[in-house]
C-alpha cells in the first residue's frame, strides 16, 4: 500500500514538473535559435539611441529645417528668366481716325520676341525677418529632437527596470515554489510513515499548487517586458535579451540617496525650452508682420530681342533689333486694415503662450516634488523591507524547526514561507519604485543619457 502511495506521489511531482517544463524547454529552444544579447542599462540606451526610428525621424526634421533656412536667404539672390514668343498676325487691327484709317501691323506676318529678365531685391525687410525665424525654427527642431531623446531614454530606463523587476520576481516566486515542492515531498514522506496527519499533507500540497500560477504569471511578465524593451531598442525579435544586472545591484544607490541643489531647477527641461523658443518665434513673427508697414525696393533689368512683320518662319533671315531696360521699383504701403489685425492677433497668441509657460512651470515643479517624495519614501521603505526579509527568513527557519520537533503546525510553515515571498517581492518593488521615480525626475530635469 505504501509503495502504491509513493508511486502516486511521484506521478504528481512528475506531472507538476512537466507542466512547468514547457516554458523552460521553450526558453532553451529560443536560446538555440536566437542570438543572445547581454545587456546593461548603458548598452541598452546606446542601442536605442542609435536604432530607434523616433531618433531618426527627429534627425530628418532638423535637416528639413536647415533646408528651409537655406531657402529663406536664397530669396535675396537675383532671379533670372528667359522668355520667347512668336506671334502670327492673321489680320492686323485697324484704327480709324476721322476719315483716315491706320493698320496696326501687317496681315499674314510673324512677330518674334526673345528676352532676358533679372530681378534683384535691394531692400526687403520681410526676407530678413524670415531668415531670423528659420534660424530659431532650427533651434526648436533641435530641442524637439532632444525631447525625443529624453523621452526615449526615460522609456528605455523604465522598460529595463521593469524587466529586472519581472526577472527578480520570477526568481523569488520560483524559489518559493521549489521550497514548497521540497516541503511537500518531505511532508508526503512523513505522511507515508504515519508521523504527520493528512491535513498537513494537504496543506503542503495546496501551498505548492497555489504558488505555481504566480510563477507562470511572472514568466509571462518577463516575456512581455523583453518584448517592450526590444521595441524601444529597435531590434528584431530574433535576438534574445539577457540582462547582466539585477535590482539588488541598485540597493547602494537607494541607501546613498541624496537631494542635489541642481535638481530644483528647470533650466534644462525640454518643455520649458520649447516654450521659450516658441515665445521667441512669436516675437519674431510680430516683427515680421510689422514689415508690412515698411517700403520695399528692388531692381530689375530686361533685355528684349525682337523682329517685326516677317512673312515666313525662317528665324535666321529675320531682321532682329534689341532693347534693354533697367528699372528700380519702390513700393510704399499706405493702408491695409488686415496688417493691424494680424499684429494684434499675434500679440494675443504670445500672451496666451506666456500664460501657458507659467502654468507649465508650476506643474513641472509639482512633478519634481512628487518624484522627490517618491524617491524618499522608496528609500525609507527599502530599509524596512530589507529588515523584513531578514526577519522572515529567520521566522521560516524557526517554523521549520518547530514543525520538525512536533511543536509547530504546517500552517505556521506555510505562512512563514508566504511571508518570506511577500517580503522579498516588496523588497524588489521598493528598489523598482525608486528607480522609476529617479528616471522620471531626470526626464523632468532634462538630464541626457550622458549626464546619467
Amino acid at each position: 500500500m505504501k509503495i502504491v502511495k509513493r508511486m502516486a506521489i511521484r506521478k504528481t511531482l512528475i506531472a507538476v514538473a512537466v507542466l512547468c517544463a514547457p516554458g523552460l524547454a521553450h526558453a532553451q529552444d529560443i536560446e538555440m535559435t536566437k542570438d543572445t544579447l547581454t545587456l546593461t542599462l548603458d548598452k541598452a540606451l546606446g542601442i536605442a539611441l542609435a536604432e530607434n526610428p523616433t531618433m531618426k525621424v527627429a534627425a530628418e526634421e532638423i535637416a528639413l529645417k536647415k533646408v528651409a533656412n537655406k531657402e529663406a536667404w536664397q530669396n535675396l539672390l537675383p532671379e533670372a528668366s528667359l522668355a520667347a514668343s512668336v506671334d502670327h498676325t492673321v489680320k492686323a487691327a485697324e484704327m480709324k481716325l476721322n476719315d483716315m484709317s491706320f493698320k496696326m501691323g501687317q496681315d499674314g506676318t510673324n512677330t518674334a520676341n526673345a528676352g532676358l529678365t533679372v530681378n534683384l531685391p535691394l531692400f526687403a525687410p520681410a526676407i530678413y525677418k524670415t531668415m531670423s525665424i528659420t534660424r530659431t525654427d532650427i533651434e526648436l527642431a533641435v530641442e524637439k529632437s532632444r525631447e525625443s531623446e529624453l523621452e526615449l531614454v526615460n522609456q528605455v530606463c523604465k522598460a529595463f527596470y521593469q524587466l529586472m523587476l519581472a526577472q527578480d520576481s520570477y526568481e523569488v516566486l520560483t524559489e518559493g515554489y521549489l521550497l514548497a515542492v521540497e516541503n511537500f515531498d518531505i511532508v508526503s514522506a512523513k505522511y507515508e510513515q504515519g508521523s504527520v496527519s493528512e491535513f498537513d499533507k494537504i496543506s503542503a500540497e495546496v501551498q505548492m499548487l497555489s504558488i505555481r500560477p504566480n510563477v507562470l504569471s511572472a514568466q509571462n511578465a518577463v516575456t512581455l517586458a523583453k518584448l517592450q524593451l526590444r521595441v524601444l531598442m529597435g531590434i528584431t525579435a530574433d535576438v534574445e535579451l539577457k540582462l547582466d544586472d539585477s535590482l539588488t545591484n541598485y540597493e547602494t544607490m537607494v541607501f546613498a540617496h541624496r537631494m542635489l541643489d541642481a535638481e530644483t531647477r528647470l533650466e534644462n527641461n525640454s518643455t520649458m525650452r520649447q516654450l521659450e523658443l516658441n515665445l521667441k518665434l512669436l516675437d519674431q513673427n510680430i516683427s515680421a508682420l510689422k514689415t508690412n508697414f515698411m517700403p520695399t525696393l528692388s531692381m530689375s533689368f530686361s533685355y528684349q530681342y525682337q523682329s517685326l512683320y516677317n512673312p515666313n518662319i525662317n528665324f535666321f533671315n529675320y531682321n532682329w533689333s534689341g532693347s534693354s531696360h533697367l528699372m528700380f521699383n519702390l513700393s510704399i504701403p499706405l493702408f491695409r486694415a488686415s496688417n493691424f489685425t494680424q499684429v494684434k492677433k499675434a500679440r494675443i497668441q504670445r500672451q496666451q503662450l506666456d500664460w501657458n509657460r507659467v502654468d507649465t512651470e508650476r506643474k513641472l515643479n509639482l512633478q519634481l516634488t512628487s518624484f522627490r517624495n517618491s524617491m524618499q519614501v522608496s528609500s525609507q521603505q527599502l530599509s524596512s523591507n530589507k529588515e523584513n526579509v531578514m526577519q522572515a527568513r529567520k521566522a521560516m527557519v524557526i517554523a521549520g524547526k518547530r514543525y520538525d520537533v512536533g511543536k509547530g503546525t504546517m500552517l505556521e510553515v506555510n505562512n512563514s514561507q508566504l511571508l518570506l515571498t511577500q517580503a522579498e517581492l516588496a523588497y524588489n518593488q521598493s528598489i523598482y519604485d525608486y528607480l522609476v521615480a529617479k528616471a522620471d525626475l531626470e526626464k523632468v530635469l532634462g538630464k541626457e543619457a550622458a549626464d546619467r
